[in-house]
């Protein structure tokens, strides 16, 4: 007997190979696949469920013939004589039973329907009384209901994994009348296909919409903290300053403190985040390389820092990147804890240092302000554990809290690929707490913690609020910046991490993300992109970078110039390459190297970095790439002249010149000039150039030939037809 397959005994009973497959495991079966063979067993089991569905299929249908039936009756005389306790009575009163319920359905759809409307009617009334706020109500940890969101009834979230389908919806129209739209705009999709954010947009405008963006994609499925369990955390800061003014002593000083006896806290250096004990009480630094960084990684949503510490060189004053540090603070509404460095020198004026910060709205306690400002000496360690204090009030005013019993949510500080151990990524948690084996997302990365170290290399089981650590177990290494989050399963994992990455590849196509190289520069222009060009100096001693800062900002015109964003003393490390890339600049380095990361990074994003060991050769190099972003000069340059001695009509073609070449030469990609009287008539370029009756591609002088001109015919003897090149002479320079 043939061995009958899963999906030909579907074709039998004419339903789907997936739908036997289930009814076969609600059988207590275990078929693999469609392509599985059915056992006798099997069969049986099938055909006898089959069989029975059909009876009582049979015998339901004669109910309903008795229910139809006796309706009729009913609907005609209104009331049907009945035998008490027979079949008939039975069924009436199950009639009677069906119409009422019927009529209570009727009613409450009504009263649904009316709930509706007056909801409309609330929304829209509140919508035009013009006061310019919307108002809504969140859902609270206590599990009341969610209000009913009053804000602008145009507004929709979207997202760029949206699909067509999914917009149709979200606006409330059918996915058809969306594929219509976009091939009115030239856009060829199908009801599954996603769309970017510009076709969104676009869609939406054309409906009277608004769009917002949805936050990130696994966001819906993080946990709210329940008020119950809030508990209070460590501050997360960051210290911030203008180069040289002890930003890196002040955290050396504090990372070599003894915990307990000097009560000032200590910080290791194995990751870029360090907890510090002061008075038993926590304090988490973190080690962000630059400001640019630190705005960069908020931009991204990733707002970790609490407390920003400015250092201040008592003895140089406010400078630049000092200012810098302030509005990006600023910008990131975080209070600022100002530490006045460097007081044990002798030319130190703390109070200069008061004066100028309140020219920026850092106002001194002391001067009746409310900014914290300590006189330290990093060096020596002065007053340092006075500025831990004062962290720690700032942090107490802040009322810092959070639920360390939900899911892990958090942010990557840093990543790295260590040989061995694989993806090795410094997370610092914000809320909840996750364990080794958690399933964890991190940016577009997913895995499973496999080892948990705190900051100490030291394992640890779990990590919570606040809490920096290094985790391994991830399959690739995330951004810093990213999110980092623990989800239910590898299921949820896969599926947020899957999302995620569609999303990025779009993104990275439509942008052409990456740096720019002094190649592409003029290309770059000539499509009108930049008109300045943007430098990274890491020099070896500070005083190298200051003169080839001074020497290179000093090259520019009133068309194009240079733009230094970032200057600094050191090794060119990933985080420059991470800003050139992000800023579409070029790294200059002055007798430095380059960290083997930010090598592998900069191929990765495109970046260019040139390494020089003589100043007047990187002056000479990006003076030729500003050149080449001067716009050129344009000229026209002679060529040949020829006089029109006949003229021919030729079918389907126009107007041939019979002509004699007096002077130069033609050729058939040269632009041409027909003058008449001395009056130039037409402008444009040849359409056929022959000598007898066959094309050439160039025609000497004292040589006759037959010139058609682009889209013109009123061509007469004796005119004359000048051939002339387009000539582009690049320009210098002049400073």
């Amino acid at each position: 007997m043939p061995k009958v397959r899963i999906y030909e005994l579907a074709k039998k009973y004419k339903i789907s190979s997936n739908a036997l497959i289930t009814i076969l495991k609600e059988l207590k079966f275990e078929p693999k696949s469609h392509m599985s063979v059915a056992t006798d067993d099997m069969i049986t089991a099938v055909t006898k469920k089959f069989a029975e569905g059909k009876k009582e299929a049979k015998k339901e249908m004669e109910h309903k013939e008795q229910i139809k039936a006796a309706v009729e009756r009913k609907t005609s005389v209104g009331k049907v004589s009945t035998t008490p306790g027979s079949e008939v009575e039975t069924i009436i009163k199950k009639i009677d039973k069906k119409l009422k319920k019927k009529e209570r359905r009727k009613k409450k759809i009504l009263n649904v329907v009316d709930k509706q409307a007056v909801a409309k009617t609330f929304k829209s009334t509140m919508a035009n009384l013009g006061s310019g706020k919307s108002k809504k109500k969140y859902k609270k940890s206590s599990g009341e209901d969610e209000g009913v969101d009053l804000g602008n009834p145009n507004l929709i979230e979207v997202n760029e994994f949206m699909s067509v389908a999914e917009l149709a919806k979200v606006i409330d129209v059918k996915p058809t009348e969306i594929i219509t739209k976009l091939f009115e705009l030239g856009v060829m999709a199908t009801i599954n296909q996603r769309l970017d954010m510009a076709s969104i947009e676009t869609i939406a405008d054309e409906y009277g919409k608004e769009v917002t963006l949805i936050a990130e994609i696994g966001e819906d499925v993080l946990q709210d903290e329940n008020v119950d369990h809030l508990i209070k955390r460590a501050p997360v800061v960051t210290v911030m300053g203008h180069v040289d003014h002890g930003k890196t002593s002040l955290l050396d000083f504090v990372r070599s403190a003894n915990v307990v006896e000097g009560e000032a806290g200590a910080i290791t250096q194995h990751i870029g985040a360090y907890d510090v004990e002061c008075q038993g009480e926590k304090i988490t630094f973190l080690d962000t390389p630059g400001h640019e960084a630190f705005t960069a990684m908020r931009a991204r949503g990733a707002q970790i820092t609490d407390i920003v510490v400015l250092v201040v060189a008592a003895d140089d004053g406010v400078r630049p990147q000092t200012i810098e540090a302030i509005d990006h603070a600023k910008a990131a509404e975080v209070p600022i804890v100002v530490a006045i460095n460097k007081i044990d020198k002798p030319n130190a004026n703390p109070d200069s240092i008061r004066n100028e910060l309140s020219n920026h709205n850092l106002l001194s306690e002391e001067w009746g302000g409310k900014t914290i400002m300590v006189e330290i000496s990093a060096k020596h360690g002065d007053n340092v554990d006075k500025l831990l204090e004062m962290i720690l009030l700032q942090a107490e005013m802040l009322d810092l809290m959070a639920d360390p019993q939900i899911r892990a949510q958090g942010v990557v500080i840093d990543a790295r690929l260590e040989k061995g151990r694989g993806p090795v990524v410094t997370v610092l948690v914000q809320k909840g707490t996750c364990k080794v084996g958690d399933s964890v997302v991190a940016g577009v990365q997913k895995g499973r913690i496999r080892t948990i170290t705190d900051d100490k290399s030291k394992t640890m089981p779990n990590i919570g609020p606040s809490m920096p650590a290094q985790i391994t177990g991830l399959g690739g290494v995330p951004q810093a910046g990213d999110s980092f989050m623990a989800c239910v399963n590898d299921q949820e994992a896969k599926e947020i991490s899957g999302k995620r990455a569609i999303i990025k590849r779009g993104q990275d196509a439509r942008n052409n993300l990456g740096g720019i190289t002094l190649d592409q520069i003029f290309e770059r222009i000539k499509d009108g992109q930049i008109k300045d060009l943007r430098l990274i100096i890491k020099g070896d001693v500070d005083g190298s970078v200051e003169v080839l800062s001074d020497t290179l900002g000093k090259i520019q015109t009133d068309e194009v110039k240079t733009s230094i964003i970032r200057q600094s003393v050191g090794a060119i490390s990933e985080s420059d390459v991470i800003l050139a890339s992000a800023s579409g600049a070029f790294i200059i380095g002055f007798h430095v190297s380059i960290d083997s990361r930010a090598r592998e990074l900069a191929k990765q994003e495109k970046v260019d970095i040139r390494l020089y060991d003589i100043i007047y050769e990187a002056e000479d190099d990006v003076k030729k790439a500003l050149e080449g972003m001067l716009s050129p000069e344009i000229s026209e340059r002679f060529v040949g002249e020829a006089e029109v001695r006949d003229t021919f009509k030729v079918p389907k073609i126009g107007s041939i010149a019979g002509s004699y070449v007096k002077t130069g030469r033609f050729k058939r990609s040269d632009k041409v000039k027909l003058s008449r009287g001395g009056k130039i008539i037409y402008t444009g370029t040849l359409n056929s150039l022959r000598r007898f009756k066959d094309d050439v591609k160039e025609v000497k002088e004292g040589f006759e030939c037959g010139i058609g001109l682009e889209n013109y015919n009123d061509i007469k003897v004796g005119d004359l037809i000048e051939a002339y090149e387009i000539v582009e002479t690049a320009r210098k320079l002049e400073v």
